[in-house]
């Protein structure tokens, strides 16, 4: 695929006519709506185990686990959302479109690696590490929402074209 002529952001929606194209063309689309509800799956299941660890000290390995699915995950979701990126605005991160939310997911990504760091070094209490991942996990949360806003202004958009066109 070549990359796109225009990396601006269109001035009345998300995508261009091109980049909406592109978008439903590609199978990084299907990834990236497969990854995300996941993901979220892995969180929930994650937050509760974490929440069990420090409410009664128990299962520290089940959180443990499940911290680092998420993180997992979360790496994989962010390399192909780059990906996705790259083939629908002609860059890798931070295409206007997206750039917020790309900003924020960089602030998950290092708490989520910062959590990996106490964790392989010891530097951290098992209870401190358990708070910053919900740390990770509050800032992931607000990312989320950037992207569900996001997905619903795209579906916005689309009505209003298909409702032009009719």
């Amino acid at each position: 695929m070549s990359a796109p002529k225009s990396h601006k952001k269109p001035a009345t929606g998300l995508y261009t006519p091109d980049q909406r194209i592109r978008r439903d063309q590609t199978k990084w689309t299907l990834v990236q709506g497969l990854l995300a509800p996941f993901q979220f799956v892995v969180f929930l299941i994650s937050v509760a185990l974490v929440l069990r660890y420090l409410g009664t000290g128990e299962g520290y390995l089940a959180a443990t686990l499940s911290i680092i699915a998420k993180t997992v995950v979360l790496y994989t979701i962010m390399v192909t959302g780059a990906i996705w990126e790259k083939v629908v605005f002609g860059q890798y991160l931070f295409a206007p479109a997206f750039f917020w939310e790309d900003v924020v997911s960089f602030a998950v990504i290092a708490l989520h690696t910062f959590y990996l760091w106490a964790l392989w070094t010891g530097a951290l209490s098992a209870p401190a590490q358990m708070w910053v991942a919900l740390a990770a996990y509050a800032i992931y949360v607000i990312n989320a929402a950037q992207f569900i806003w996001k997905l619903r202004m795209a579906r916005l958009q689309s009505n209003a074209s298909q409702e032009v066109l009719a």
